[in-house]
Order: C-alpha cells, then structure tokens, then sequence
C-alpha cells in the first residue's frame, strides 16, 4: 500500500514506518520535526514568524486582526506541494491539529486530504477534543490537566490544550470525526476516552524499533545512575517539578551511592544516548500509560519512573511490574527510589522484564501489522 503519515512528536510515525516498509509497503512521514527534538521527516514543513522579532510581530498582528500568519504560511506550503498529499490508500493524521495551523485553514488542507485519498485514519496519542475534554470533565483522574487544576500553569501558557475546547476546534473535531474512517489510540491514556466513540477501533500499542536500541543487562555492582531530561515546554504536564523535589528528598546516606544526570532541552539524537549509561529514568507523573521517551528507555533496560498504575497491570495481565508506576507525589516518588536504591538486585530484574515487555508487545514490526488490520478493518 501507499501510505502517509501526516505528523511527528515523538518518532512514534517513524517507528511505524519503519515496520510499514519492512512489511514491503511505500510509506512517506510528512510534518514538522518538533522543534529541537528535530525528528526525521520526508517532506519537512516550515514554521515562519514563529519566533524571535517576527513572532512578536506576528503575535500582535493575531490580536489585531484574528489572522494567524504562521498558520497561513503553512497553508501555503502544503498547496504549493499539494502533489505529495494525494493518491495515497492510506492517511494517517498524528492529532485533530496535526498542522498547527487555525481550524478555518486547517480544515483546507484536511478536506484535501479526504478528497484525494482512498482512507484517511485520527491517531489519538497526544492533545485533542476527545482527551482533553474528558479529563477536564474529570480532574479527579491521573492526566496532564491536573497541574493546570493545580494553578502550577497559568491559563495563558496553557492555551495549546485548553483551544480544543473552544468552538472553533470542537468543530474542527466534528469535522474529522465525520470524515475518517476510523480512530486509534496509541495507549490507555487515549483509549479511555474513545471508548464509546462509534469510529474507535480500539488501542494499539505505541512501536518501538528494537532493531536499533541495545540493550544490556544493568551493572548494579557501582553508583545508579538516574536520568532526569527536562523538557521546559511541558515541566508542570510531565510533574518534573515532583521528580525534582523527590532527589532532594532522598535520605542522606543514599545519595553517596547515586550519580544523577539533569539534561534540558535536548534533540532527540542526542537526548537517547545521554542516558546509556543510566539505570533509572525519571520519565513522567501524570500518565497511566507509558509514553514514547518511557517505551524507548524501556526497550535499552532502564528502570522509569512514568504511567504503570493498576488499569495498565490488568489490561496486559502482567504480575511483575516492568516499570515504576510514578504519582504526583514527590514524598512517594522518593520512598520508591529509596526501596529500589536498597535492592540493587531488583533494578537490574525490572531492566530485564522491561525490555521483555517492549519486545513482547510494542515490537515495531507486530505493531505495524495491527495497524494493517485495522486500516483493512
């Protein structure tokens, strides 16, 4: 099959392509790199005034006009290369906004992409209506939202979740809702929300390319290592805050046998070999699931701390835990790496089982094939 995957946060497209092409298809990613992560991309989209002086600008011609030139610019560079964006069998979109652009223009380029495909599939594995408006309903419950709940994140920077709530991007949502022919999601975090959803055709785990990450069994014989990779956009949304507080927590005569590396803002090639040589990663605190740093850290036999709480235990029947279901806690954060830290054993048993894990159910190639069935569904 022809295949396009529109988007790319987190090399989840990437490792689907991967399995895709090893499976004989002909598959294209089309997207922005994320930024500094700087993910690979086929037909790689550009962000002008974006920032620095013509992003201010651009900021106050939005205020006095509604009009957002960045997104316009977009806009014209898919038209301009509208050639890629059609006669494929298969389009996979990354999110409900996976051009960043203003709903008005992003529902161009998507009624296009309906228009000159065979199928057209939503990915939900980050921010969209359905999961941000069903944790919002629920504050009660483990999500991204709750430090917004908190008033850690003042509404201001936490605009880029809460618009899929507004008017105009809960049409945008009902108009992809009408148009694909189905919905995924990549991990329970997603699933739980789409549930009831008519065009869900259920959850398939995120795929990790095993073939490119080592793994070792972890030396626990000298100092642990933890990893503490901060990410400044999303500080508050991953509780890296707790983390933070939980290393200063920990008891004094532990921390002569630990050694601690903090990173920040790092490219993705660069980011995954800061932590060879760790035994613990301190990933995230406000998920159920595990996301793509999390699985990848996994898939080289590292212990994380990140979403393992009891839904995601039953859903794959696991009796061992193959990595630390982390809370917004940071007294609890540090009494569990204080109980590992005292069982050196035990780390090097969940590193095992973690890579165990990954193999089993997020192998690149399997899971290439569970989207096949799906999208043939």
């Amino acid at each position: 099959m022809k295949i396009l995957l529109i988007g790319e946060y987190s090399r989840l497209h990437n490792s689907l392509k991967e399995g895709l092409l090893t499976l004989g298809h002909d598959v294209k990613i089309a997207g922005f790199s994320d930024g500094f992560k700087d993910y690979p991309v086929d037909f790689k989209f550009k962000r002008f005034w974006f920032c620095g002086i013509k992003g201010k600008l651009k900021v106050l011609l939005y205020r006095l006009t509604g009009f957002n030139i960045t997104s316009y610019f977009t806009y014209r560079q898919f038209f301009k290369n509208k050639h890629l964006f059609e006669g494929h069998d298969v389009v996979q979109l990354i999110s409900e906004n996976s051009f960043y652009c203003e709903p008005w223009l992003e529902k161009k380029m998507l009624r296009y992409l309906f228009n000159h495909n065979k199928r057209v599939y939503l990915l939900s594995c980050g921010d969209d209506y359905s999961s941000v408006n069903y944790y919002y309903n629920r504050p009660e419950e483990k999500s991204v939202i709750q430090p917004y709940f908190q008033g850690k994140v003042k509404k201001k920077y936490f605009l880029n979740v809460l618009k899929f709530r507004k008017p105009s991007y809960l049409r945008l949502h009902a108009f992809i809702a009408a148009q694909v022919r189905g919905i995924i999601a990549s991990d329970l975090d997603y699933h739980l929300p789409l549930r009831d959803n008519k065009k869900y055709l259920g959850m398939i785990p995120n795929p990790v390319n095993t073939d490119l990450i080592a793994w070792r069994p972890l030396d626990v014989s000298g100092k642990i290592c933890l990893f503490l990779g901060i990410n400044r956009e999303s500080y508050y949304k991953k509780g890296i805050d707790y983390f933070e507080r939980a290393l200063e927590e920990l008891p004094t005569e532990l921390r002569s046998k630990i050694e601690i590396i903090r990173t920040e803002n790092r490219p993705y090639a660069e980011y995954i070999t800061l932590y060879e040589d760790a035994h613990i990663l301190l990933d995230q605190a406000f998920a159920r699931d595990q996301g793509y740093n999390a699985l990848e850290a996994m898939a080289k036999g590292k212990v994380v701390f990140t979403g393992a709480d009891p839904l995601f235990m039953a859903h794959y029947q696991l009796s061992e835990p193959v990595a630390v279901n982390a809370v917004p806690d940071a007294e609890v954060i540090a009494r569990e790496l204080s109980l590992l830290l005292s069982e050196p054993e035990r780390i090097a048993r969940m590193g095992y089982e973690a890579r165990s894990f990954i193999e089993t159910h997020h192998h690149y190639i399997n899971v290439a094939k569970q989207y096949i069935t799906a999208w043939k569904r």
